[in-house]
């Protein structure tokens, strides 16, 4: 597989969820990782796949999307640096979401 990532900069998360579903129902791609800027206002949205994927599904998000992303771009065969810094995004992001289950579990049902 020839890897890539495609990014997609939007602003509000519900703009972001919507550019996220089209992306996925597009191409064979997945979610990488996401980060919210600006208290939500800007999201960054990072999938992957190989790179015919990434590129139909960043293309038809950045057209279909209901607002216009602030920027987009598609980045095929990333280097290993790139790489570093996704999954380091997407690490703080699992660990987040690990963190929010453990409190939830904690919690007693009412």
């Amino acid at each position: 597989m020839n890897k890539a990532y495609g990014f997609i900069e939007i602003t509000g998360v519900v703009a972001a969820m919507d550019a996220l579903d089209i992306m996925c129902k597009t191409a064979d791609v997945e979610l990488a990782s996401w980060e919210r800027k600006l208290g939500g206002r800007l999201v960054t949205l990072i999938v992957q796949g190989d790179v015919s994927a990434v590129t139909e599904a960043v293309e038809t998000a950045a057209a279909k999307a209901i607002k216009k992303p602030a920027s987009y771009a598609v980045i095929a065969r990333p280097h290993e640096e790139i790489v570093k810094l996704v999954e380091l995004s997407a690490s703080r992001w699992k660990k987040k979401s690990a963190q929010q289950t453990d409190e939830a579990a904690e919690q007693p049902e009412k």
